[in-house]
């Protein structure tokens, strides 16, 4: 069966409706990043070097956690499109056992990381700042899975417009408790990088009271009874909690520490290599969050189509988002083409970062497509419930082709940091390419799909 032009018009602003209020929940997020690292520069070098390596260390934690209750949104947007109202309210009580075993040993974790500060040889000055800025931040883990949580099983039922709102209250909570903490000021004593820990750890506590005061007061969630009693585990919907969202989470886990290691990489370059990298990567990651808002209203698209019986729907949907998603990057990367120099103005004035950074600002708008590509299909298959293969294929992207040819030309070779970006070029074509042959392959059945 051929869409007709106005179909994919439809779906195309159907996508689009529910994915934007993602996008900006994302930008806005990477803003709490944002004024961390401002705010702790404005204390001292010291400061800023140990919210760095504190963030560095919490992220793959904190993105494995976040990740793998994604899971929710395709569970949920499935009973949704089959109308199992009452499955709906199951999934996200039990939704509740899956945050506290993520967060109890997240907890402990990052309370517990002083001794891998000192056997990957971090500064021994930062180290005690880092550990209390981890400390800190522990305080929040459990809030902040609530939060995403709640977030996740909201926008896999396409109601996203709250979690944009949430983010931005948390954003103007986090400034003022960052100024107050770190600086010492309403008579609290100054914390300095300690302070935003804490800081992160209330603006999470916010997040989870009004996401839970939503999800209670929504009127048309009132039919799934979220807050119903409930006798304890069920086994069944946690594991399928478990078996969707763990690979989801150890994928994004796998991505994040590619990108960690080649930052760590340029640090054996150069000072002026690192910040060049910092700058690019930086960009490059504000371009992404387009495509992977659109990638969380794909797989609730992909998702409501399964849960409705219909493989065509899936497929179509699929890939008229992945489409949307190649076609954005597309733009992003002519924007990053023609105006290199503009864009590095706004990070610095230094000539000679300004220099590498131009060289990876035109292989960043290279991948850009890739990227888009990637995320896209990957969407499409969480919204198949299918995350245990694209597990596998990251795995095989980003640690065994990307990595190797990263490490290889750049540092072996002596090619340099262009020749670490070319790593992840490679990496991210190679996923772009396996996770759309997946779900191409997947989604040619004509009967009702389930996971293997």
């Amino acid at each position: 069966m051929k869409n007709s032009p106005q179909e994919i018009k439809k779906e195309g602003l159907k996508l689009l409706t529910i994915g934007s209020p993602i996008i900006a929940t994302q930008l806005i997020s990477m803003g709490l990043n944002f004024t961390d690292t401002v705010m702790a520069g404005n204390l001292s070098a010291l400061d800023l070097a140990a919210v760095a390596i504190g963030n560095a260390i919490y992220m793959p934690i904190g993105v494995f956690c976040m990740a793998t209750l994604i899971a929710i949104n395709p569970i949920v947007s499935q009973f949704l499109g089959a109308r199992k109202f009452e499955e709906i309210g199951k999934s996200a009580r039990q939704m509740f056992w899956l945050i506290l075993m993520l967060s109890i040993p997240a907890f402990f974790l990052l309370r517990n990381l002083e001794g891998l500060m000192i056997w990957i040889e971090v500064t021994p000055e930062i180290i005690p700042i880092a550990d209390g800025y981890l400390k800190a931040i522990s305080w929040g883990i459990l809030p902040l899975l609530v939060y995403a949580g709640f977030r996740y099983f909201s926008e896999g039922l396409s109601v996203t417009k709250p979690a944009m709102y949430v983010a931005s209250g948390a954003l103007l909570i986090n400034v003022g408790a960052n100024y107050v903490l770190m600086y010492g000021k309403l008579g609290f004593p100054q914390l300095g990088a300690v302070g935003t820990g804490y800081a992160t750890a209330i603006v999470s506590f916010f997040a989870a009271i009004v996401f839970i005061a939503f999800t209670a007061s929504f009127k048309p969630f009132k039919r799934f009874n979220i807050f119903a009693r409930t006798k304890g585990p069920e086994w069944e919907y946690i594991g399928e909690l478990i078996k969707v969202g763990v690979p989801n989470g150890v994928s994004s886990s796998m991505e994040v520490m590619l990108f960690a290691a080649v930052s760590l990489l340029m640090g054996t370059l150069s000072v002026k290599v690192a910040a060049a990298h910092q700058i690019a990567i930086n960009v490059a990651a504000t371009m992404f969050m387009i495509p992977f808002g659109l990638s969380m209203a794909i797989s609730q698209r992909v998702g409501f189509s399964i849960g409705q019986g219909s493989m065509e729907k899936a497929r179509f949907r699929g890939f008229i988002g992945i489409i949307i998603c190649a076609g954005v990057m597309t733009l992003t990367a002519l924007l990053l083409f023609i105006f290199p120099d503009f864009i590095i103005s706004i990070y610095t004035d230094d000539t000679e970062v300004a220099l590498v950074a131009v060289s990876l600002i035109f292989l960043a708008a290279v991948f850009q497509i890739s990227d888009g590509l990637q995320v896209g299909a990957f969407g499409a298959l969480r919204g198949l419930k299918d995350t245990r293969v694209p597990m596998i294929v990251n795995f095989i992207s980003y640690w065994i082709v990307g990595f190797p040819i990263g490490y290889l030309l750049g540092i072996t070779l002596k090619v340099g940091p262009e020749g670490l970006w070319v790593g992840l070029i490679s990496g991210l074509t190679v996923a772009a390419v396996l996770h759309n042959y997946r779900f191409n392959k997947l989604t040619k059945k004509k009967n009702r799909f389930t996971a293997p």
